[in-house]
């Protein structure tokens, strides 16, 4: 998430090549820039609590994952209030750290995170400022099944903010995009043979970008050999190979906007 070139922006990245548990301090501790945009407030940061071995999937590297979820908001001459969701038993939130993204397209960012369901597998989920879940995506259907966020922006220009994630990154390898459109997500496009995580990695290999002609999907593909990227175009995604995919620089030249 830190890149380097004049105009170029990289969008809404999936966290890269950190500790687990370090990932979730640097999550707390943004930036509380939000605190200077008004009377309102927003969020400004996001983390897990309460580890748990209720769901020993292990995806990520070990058998712990968390039971809650610690919102953090402020507004401008007020102190920041703490708000607190608790999962019910049959639930975790299987994942790294929150990720505060704009998905209202209101500029203000909202948290967004993997919540699995015991039986049913993970699902992506949109969280308020008041610990209210405001939309979501359906579970995958069966349990010890994942999925690996890549980010959130308006990626076709409609006005509307679309999320993207890999379904199943090491069996279905298929990236899913959803629109966020009036309260709720609705799958515009999915695309197979792309991937963005091996079993027992704590970090993810994707991430959105800008490299001066809008939104773009960073990927690997299905064998791990070339860098993807995609972009949605009129309810499609198209792709193209942009490289050899090296294990040791990863993805950093793609979304720095230096592989094109």
């Amino acid at each position: 998430m830190r890149r380097r070139g004049v105009a170029r922006r990289l969008l809404a990245p999936a966290p890269h090549r950190c500790a687990r548990r370090a990932r979730q301090a640097l999550s707390l501790g943004l930036a509380l820039a939000a605190l200077a945009q008004g009377a309102a407030a927003e969020i400004i940061a996001a983390r897990f609590g309460d580890e748990t071995t209720r769901y020993p999937h292990g995806v990520l590297g070990d058998k712990v994952e968390y039971a809650s979820l610690r919102i953090e908001r402020g507004a401008e001459d007020d102190p920041p209030r703490l708000v607190e969701v608790h999962l019910p038993q049959d639930r975790v939130f299987e994942d790294l750290a929150p990720r505060l993204w704009d998905v209202t397209g209101d500029g203000a960012p909202e948290v967004v995170v993997v919540e699995t369901a015991v039986g049913e597998g993970a699902q992506l989920a949109v969280y308020n400022g008041e610990g209210r879940k405001i939309a979501q995506t359906p579970h995958i259907g069966q349990t010890n099944r994942w999925l690996a966020p890549i980010g959130a922006a308006d990626l076709d220009g409609d006005g509307h903010i679309e999320l993207a994630y890999i379904d199943r990154p090491h069996l279905a390898k298929t990236l899913r995009i959803w629109r966020f459109y009036y309260g709720k997500l609705e799958e515009v496009a999915t695309a197979p043979g792309l991937t963005n995580h091996m079993i027992g990695q704590d970090f993810i290999t994707s991430g959105l970008r800008d490299c001066g002609a809008g939104p773009e999907i960073v990927t690997v593909n299905a064998d791990w050999s070339r860098i993807m990227v995609s972009r949605l175009e009129a309810g499609v995604i198209r792709q193209r190979d942009i490289g050899a995919f090296d294990a040791t620089t990863r993805l950093d030249a793609a979304l720095a906007c230096d592989l094109l």
